[in-house]
């Protein structure tokens, strides 16, 4: 399960961080996910909040979730802006340009899996 183990990890950074800055609470977490992770966003929710009851930082956070649309570059034809994943076939995303349908992009944005914001409550 890909969510599961993402969920772990992103649990894990959240930690470290929050033990690093002398944490007694983790109050909110943003994270990044970009379309191409083929992440479900409600499935890495459940995850994250099944891993929380196991850490006493973690016991009050709230997760937010902010999705990262697919921007790409066409070589071909210099396309530039975003791309709808063919959410079709999850496991084979074949990027290619919504103007010449040419397989010879670059993908910008959207690979993302980021902590991108951790707000705690510290030690005075």
């Amino acid at each position: 399960m890909h969510e599961l183990s993402m969920a772990e990890a992103i649990i894990q950074t959240v930690i470290d961080s929050a033990e690093k800055n002398n944490a007694i609470e983790v109050l909110e977490v943003t994270i990044e996910i970009g379309r191409l992770t083929m992440l479900n966003p409600e499935q890495l929710s459940f995850m994250l909040n099944v891993i929380i009851d196991k850490n006493e930082l973690l016991k009050g956070v709230k997760f937010i979730i902010e999705e990262i649309p697919v921007k790409i570059n066409c070589n071909s034809c210099g396309y530039e802006g975003e791309f709808e994943v063919d959410e079709s076939d999850p496991f084979s995303p074949i990027v290619i340009c919504p103007k010449c349908e040419s397989i010879k992009v670059s993908v910008k944005s959207g690979r993302e899996c980021t902590v991108k914001n951790i707000q705690i409550e510290q030690r005075e």
